[in-house]
């Protein structure tokens, strides 16, 4: 653990907070709580994450390890860039919360983000406990069939944090960096070797000597015992009707 200055330099700061509720979803049997607005106000934060927000399916949505889902505002930008003959997509993007997110964060690269940061926020600590793994679900919200993986490649797929100390948050507070334990591991570089379907096993040995949270230790394991890089089609094309 390398500690900071208590209570950290400011890094950024919540543009937005957001909760939604699980609703039925676009294919038979499935729910999302993908559908995120605004809260005014303080927001309270507790260890699965904010109160009044849910998730559809709780195997692999939501819990302690993911309990806070941030999307950096900026990287709107390229996506509207990007997505511009896509009018719902468009529409989406216009405000906070297109890919699901409960912190629009503000002013922080994707990039800097590493693994195990800690940060304050309101009356919050929390800590960067791993990267978005983007699900079909983004597909069918985007109207767009590989936007899973599209966000995927693109690096730019969001975090989650889990809750050390629980609080309340609103739009508008300071982000602080509090620790910083892992400097040589931002969550981009984890990301792309996932993305890329790396399986040397050197990275992956060092991956797994880091605090990975248990379904990335099972991913690189699988990796290293078998050279070979996991199924991703049920997660990106989801169901098949």
């Amino acid at each position: 653990m390398t500690p900071l200055t208590t209570p950290g330099p400011v890094i950024g700061s919540l543009r937005a907070v957001l909760t939604g509720r699980a609703r039925p979803y676009t294919r038979a049997g499935s729910a999302s709580a993908i559908d995120k607005q605004p809260r005014g106000g303080p927001v309270e934060v507790g260890p699965t994450g904010l109160v009044g927000d849910e998730q559809g399916d709780l195997r692999v949505h939501g819990g302690p390890l993911k309990a806070v889902h941030c999307y950096a505002w900026e990287q709107y930008a390229p996506w509207r860039e990007e997505l511009a003959a896509q009018p719902r997509a468009i529409g989406l993007l216009r405000q906070p919360g297109a890919f699901g997110e409960n912190f629009s964060v503000q002013d922080i690269a994707e990039g800097s983000v590493c693994l195990g940061d800690q940060w304050q926020v309101g009356s919050t600590r929390l800590e960067v406990s791993q990267g978005r793994q983007p699900c079909w679900k983004l597909n069918d919200r985007f109207g767009v069939p590989a936007m899973a993986l599209r966000v995927q490649q693109s690096l730019r797929t969001g975090w989650y944090l889990r809750v050390l100390q629980g609080g309340t948050v609103r739009a508008g507070d300071a982000v602080r960096l509090a620790a910083r334990p892992h400097p040589d591991w931002p969550l981009a570089r984890i990301m792309q070797a996932i993305a890329g379907g790396d399986c040397t096993p050197e990275l992956l040995r060092q991956l797994l000597a880091l605090p990975l949270p248990p379904n990335w230790q099972r991913l690189f394991q699988r990796r290293l015992d078998s050279g070979q890089v996991e199924d991703w089609g049920a997660r990106l094309d989801g169901p098949q009707s």
